[in-house]
């Protein structure tokens, strides 16, 4: 059976969400289709995640946002939009997934993979979480290299590479050191951290490095990556690390295909 809608959402995010709620305001009949769980990308990030932005400015739909500290962390976020999506009615359809999509004169035809559907308008609200930038490298492809990370647990007693010199790097890197990794590393191909690292860690891994707690090597590039180290090339010459896990904190692009 052919569905028909007058606006088509592909994305159950915090975007997505906020279109749906505007259709709704609007009267459209409208759908919301993700892949994965409500807002997938917020629950796919890491378990002790803290967001940038305080609560009031990831408000959406006239829905107040209460955290319990300055900035909310993963499971209010979860929290708080299941309670959007509530208030709203949201009709959402979840862990469907896009295949296709085909554009005639006056409808877009959708193709998933539980039904085909039609739809006047289509709003495009994908996020960019699932496709993480590789590192093209032999030895990518190895298990031991995450381009997720969850929490530090895993990492106990654990030598553990990590690649990049952003928020995500620094914050895995401090956690994992503090919760009980054997030797942190940091490779990172710029001379110092990344500008927008969050003022309030910046100090804290600063300092670590500088007493050499957590190592960093900074103009650093990895080369390869083996089952029991990581060859990187430094401004020191070629280095092989002793390593259990590599953690490839190099960021995420969108998925227009």
């Amino acid at each position: 059976m052919n569905e028909k809608y007058d606006l088509f959402i592909i994305g159950g995010g915090p975007i997505g969400m906020a279109c749906g709620i505007e259709a709704k305001k609007a009267g459209l009949h409208y759908v919301i289709i993700e892949k994965g769980c409500l807002v997938n990308s917020l629950f796919n990030y890491p378990l002790n995640m803290t967001f940038f932005s305080t609560s009031e400015k990831l408000e959406i739909g006239d829905v107040p946002f209460i955290s319990h500290g300055p900035k909310p962390n993963r499971f209010e976020a979860l929290e708080y939009y299941r309670r959007v999506a509530s208030s709203w009615d949201l009709n959402t359809k979840l862990y469907e997934k896009v295949e296709g999509v085909t554009k005639n004169e006056k409808t877009f035809e959708i193709q998933t993979s539980k039904g085909q559907y039609s739809s006047t308008s289509l709003v495009l609200a994908l996020g960019f979480y699932d496709l993480p930038y590789l590192l093209n490298v032999p030895g990518e492809n190895l298990p031991k290299l995450k381009h997720y990370y969850d929490e530090p647990h895993a990492y106990v007693d654990q030598n553990i590479l990590i690649i990049g010199g952003g928020n995500s790097a620094v914050d895995v890197a401090l956690e994992t050191y503090r919760y009980g990794a054997k030797a942190v590393t940091m490779a990172i191909r710029k001379s110092s951290l990344e500008d927008n690292v969050k003022y309030w860690v910046k100090p804290d891994i600063e300092n670590r490095i500088k007493e050499g707690a957590i190592k960093a090597y900074f103009n650093s590039e990895v080369l390869e990556i083996k089952e029991d180290c990581v060859r990187i090339k430094t401004e020191f010459g070629i280095r092989e690390i002793e390593n259990d896990f590599v953690l490839a904190m190099t960021g995420y692009h969108p998925d227009f295909e």
